[in-house]
């Protein structure tokens, strides 16, 4: 995890909101139980969305419950060098909070955490989040209607919970035989070491998705060797990056309405992209002229050339920006191997040729649990079902957020929210606003809980797979897009402003909704929260 290094974020949680503390029975004694409202899990740009419009709505009775020691979740964790965003600036924000110091079209890591952490404070949010507060378990609890949820320091009960966690929080460590005999400095890329000197170093990179592409050009010139390890070559694009300029920012900041209309040119030209990736997989053929002709200019030998080659339709992987890999990869230093690794010995990592390379320095650009989040082994609904279990045959959600059997449960860019053309930000302003008018609803007509009707969110999911079928994501490569039986569970199949106009209102005909309960006794108390402290889960 990163270290807070402002002066000013050191005593962020000194001055915390009030809560409602209840005393009640735990095995042969009592323990004290932190209640709320709504209860958040993850403070990156879901958790920190949902947790400002609550806000915004007047609604202070909310946590939110974050692992680590700042927000910012994976803009947070993930700080490898060149780490930056693939979405334009001006998309890749809130809509309420334009921001218009962006120094580059598209934002570096540092800049996008510092933006999460002053809409924090801004917003007011920062009093309600607990750090250190890792979620061990999460328990539906049918005779009270809340959740009953376990932390590293100590139990809460919330009447709604919603996880924010995202998808990119847990990095996947791939399955090679000898990985863990290695005795030399290995590390994922989103858990970098920064206090290991790669100087000189024989480095092996495994994996090129969109972290290995941003880190390889920033250590390949000072490394002694580079083995890049590719599994699947992907398609990449001109980045076109460049610096905003000082005059444009004034102009941003003087006339707000000049970088609300580049935003709204920019959502519109990205939009395009849905055309060719879900209604028209043919029209990938301009694009892949594009990548062609990129890597043709950057790369001169034919036999690198034909490595970096996909053989599969532009957009069925995720396609990547990039102006600096292909000329890393032409460096002295630098080896492309495509062959399969058999082994990883204490020093080096052996081929299925049968090449040995002496290796120092193992980085993992493997990716993250994304269909197979742990969390969800976390998360039980009624009769004690975990997620897992539920979504035994892949994941699925009733707009990406509601699963049958779950009640009063929220899950922000949850299956089938995710894109390969746009900003996620869109997708979780459009489930906050779906959230926000549930907890209206549930407020007009006195529920207790709500809970989505199997019907229906079996019927919303046929539909989905349904219009899979003809996207690019469907016409033969193996991606992390999706589940362990081929499903993808992963992307929405259409444009962005489909989804938003599901979203606009809660659809109650679609759910089971259910009265409140009579309260049970309990021995209530009024205290301030306390500060983080050290802690962690364990799983079985």
């Amino acid at each position: 995890m990163s270290q807070i290094s402002d002066a000013r974020y050191a005593n962020a949680t000194s001055a915390q909101v009030e809560e409602d503390i209840v005393i009640e029975p735990a095995g042969d004694g009592w323990e004290r139980v932190r209640h709320v409202r709504v209860a958040i899990v993850g403070a990156g740009f879901s958790g920190l969305g949902m947790a400002i419009k609550l806000k915004q709505a007047g609604l202070d009775d909310f946590v939110v419950l974050e692992r680590g020691d700042d927000v910012g979740g994976t803009w947070r964790d993930n700080t490898y060098p060149g780490a930056a965003c693939d979405v334009p600036s001006h998309l890749y924000s809130f809509s309420f909070a334009p921001n218009p110091h962006w120094s580059r079209t598209y934002s570096p890591q540092r800049e996008i955490r510092d933006y999460l952490r002053r809409a924090a404070d801004r917003f007011g949010v920062r009093p309600h989040i607990r750090f250190g507060h890792e979620v061990c378990d999460a328990s539906w609890d049918e005779a009270t209607q809340q959740w009953r949820i376990t932390t590293a320091q100590g139990p809460f009960a919330a009447r709604v919970l919603v996880l924010g966690n995202g998808p990119l929080a847990e990095p996947s460590i791939p399955a090679i035989p000898g990985l863990d005999r290695f005795a030399g400095t290995l590390f994922h890329s989103a858990r970098w070491d920064h206090g290991h000197d790669l100087t000189g170093e024989r480095v092996a990179v495994i994996g090129t998705g969109a972290s290995a592409i941003q880190f390889v050009p920033q250590i390949a010139p000072s490394v002694g060797r580079l083995a890049l390890f590719q599994r699947t070559p992907p398609w990449i694009v001109p980045r076109l990056d460049r610096p905003i300029s000082g005059r444009r920012r004034t102009l941003f900041r003087a006339a707000p309405i000049a970088q609300r209309a580049q935003r709204t040119a920019i959502y519109w030209q990205r939009e395009l992209g849905a055309l060719a990736l879900v209604y028209r997989p043919p029209m990938m053929k301009a694009a892949e002229k594009i990548a062609r002709a990129h890597l043709e200019a950057q790369v001169a030998d034919p036999a690198l050339r034909a490595k970096l080659t996909p053989s599969y339709t532009m957009g069925c992987k995720r396609i990547l920006l990039s102006d600096d890999f292909y000329p890393a990869l032409t460096r002295d230093n630098v080896e492309v191997v495509t062959d399969h690794i058999r082994e990883v010995r204490a020093q080096s990592i052996v081929t299925e040729d049968g090449i040995e390379r002496p290796i120092d320095t193992i980085i993992l650009a493997t990716g993250f649990h994304v269909t197979d989040n742990p969390i969800y082994q976390r998360v039980h609904g009624r009769d004690g079902r975990a997620l897992t279990d539920a979504w035994r045959e892949g994941p699925s959600a009733y707009l990406g957020a509601a699963v049958a059997g779950f009640p009063n449960l929220f899950i922000m860019i949850g299956p089938n929210t995710g894109l390969g053309h746009t900003s996620m930000v869109f997708m979780i302003e459009s489930q906050l606003a779906y959230i926000l008018d549930c907890l209206r609803v549930m407020d007009r007509r006195g529920l207790g809980a709500v809970d989505v009707r199997p019907d229906a969110q079996d019927a919303y999911n046929d539909e989905l797979q349904r219009r899979m079928r003809r996207t690019v994501w469907a016409s033969g490569c193996a991606s992390w897009y999706l589940a362990a039986n081929g499903r993808n569970t992963t992307l929405w199949p259409g444009f962005t402003w489909e989804y938003r106009l599901r979203t606009r209102r809660f659809d109650p005909a679609n759910y089971d909704m259910i009265p409140k309960t009579a309260p049970i006794n309990k021995r209530r108390l009024s205290s301030y929260g306390v500060g983080s402290q050290s802690g962690a889960c364990y799983d079985a």
